[in-house]
């Protein structure tokens, strides 16, 4: 008997395609909502924060805690209090600009859902060629957010007011910038037509890798350590603390190209 295929013609894969209907099982009304995607974006970055804080507070009782930190020209472990105005700062965005924008980015988008899961070299092209569009297409805009006096005043400077850079401060942005960043996520996977699952994974490792950026940990079992194509959080702090450098969100191939890449001094 012949498997079912996806729509590339592969086979399909037992395991996500059990995944795939779990998920999808009287779901599918929730699943083609417009206000899912900023909604997970929301609080899964909420979530994947909160260890930091745990590690925030170990750290001023745990010297190899501290050892983790980046000090290089950082300050004191943000605050409580920091954490939760930034929470609140957050959240004000996405209810009043991001999840409204969103929305009817997703109605216009028309997203359907499929029967069938994608293969797991599918899902792995899709889930890595997102990343490379997203990556290129957030290199250019930073980079603009930077030359251009009039958008690093009015969407980008609010980023930096964090010299050094916590889990929950990566979406600690004006409201533009956020739609911005979270538009560009999107439409990656809407140009490349990736299978929902294969966007869901990618926007998942999206929202794991931009707080790690941000966490001010060099931590011995990040991703950069494991892959030396990603700059990880001390190749982003450098970027905070120079002010420019550094413009791509993981991969470090751009900013060589154009001469843009700012050592961490950190190995």
């Amino acid at each position: 008997m012949n498997e079912p295929s996806t729509a590339h013609g592969e086979a399909y894969e037992p395991i996500l395609q059990g995944l795939w209907e779990y998920v999808r099982a009287g779901q599918e009304e929730i699943l083609l909502s417009p206000y899912l995607p900023a909604s997970c974006a929301f609080f899964i970055h909420v979530l994947l924060s909160t260890p930091f804080l745990a590690l925030d507070a170990l750290g001023s009782v745990s010297q190899r805690v501290r050892s983790w930190r980046i000090a290089a020209g950082s300050g004191p472990r943000p605050s409580l209090r920091e954490w939760v105005d930034c929470f609140w700062r957050v959240l004000y965005r996405y209810l009043t600009a991001v999840l409204p924008t969103t929305a009817v980015f997703q109605t216009l988008r028309s997203p359907t859902l499929p029967e069938l899961a994608p293969s797991c070299w599918q899902l792995f092209v899709e889930v890595v060629a997102c990343f490379l569009l997203f990556d290129t297409l957030f290199f250019m805009w930073h980079f603009s957010l930077h030359r251009v006096p009039w958008l690093y005043r009015n969407v980008h400077q609010l980023h930096h007011q964090h010299h050094t850079p916590f889990a929950l401060a990566a979406q600690d942005s004006s409201s533009a910038e956020l739609l911005s960043l979270l538009l560009l996520a999107l439409s990656s996977a809407w140009v490349l037509g990736c299978h929902p699952l294969s966007e869901a994974f990618f926007h998942l490792i999206n929202s794991w890798l931009a707080v790690e950026d941000h966490c001010g940990y060099n931590l011995p079992w990040s991703l950069h350590r494991l892959l030396p194509c990603l700059g990880g959080a001390p190749h982003h702090q450098a970027h905070h603390r120079f002010h420019s450098g550094n413009y791509a969100p993981y991969f470090t191939h751009w900013d060589h190209l154009f001469g843009t890449y700012r050592s961490s001094g950190l190995s």
